[in-house]
């Protein structure tokens, strides 16, 4: 076993773990706007690692065995910009139509964004 297999379990193992808090925070927590939180900063810091991992192994096969590697690398790249593009603006999307629907949090806050906008 070389640094490139150990580098993998480890980027494998970091994002596996993030991706299972992912999915233990959307099962547990009270409101969408502490599930949103859930469910996008772990599942994009799980996935961050997983590419890694995926981009690790395509660059070991392309050094290594042969150039038809490289899309593998590229189309994981392209993918895990797409992902931290994505995970944050869509988050983002449904917090703001949860809070102008009426969607109050399970916990006393000062909604600060109310008073803003006139309601």
């Amino acid at each position: 076993m070389d640094w490139w297999d150990v580098a993998m379990m480890v980027f494998l193992s970091i994002g596996a773990f993030f991706n299972a808090l992912a999915a233990v925070g959307l099962l547990r927590f009270p409101d969408v706007y502490t599930r949103l939180h859930a469910g996008t900063k772990c599942t994009t810091f799980g996935t961050i690692f997983v590419c890694l991992a995926v981009i690790l192994f395509g660059v070991r096969l392309w050094i290594y065995e042969s150039d038809a590697y490289s899309i593998l690398t590229i189309h994981t790249f392209i993918a895990l910009v797409c992902v931290l593009l994505t995970n944050p603006t869509g988050a983002h999307a449904i917090a703001r139509a949860a809070h102008r629907s009426g969607v109050k949090p399970a916990r006393a806050v000062i909604d600060e964004l109310e008073k803003k906008e006139g309601k």
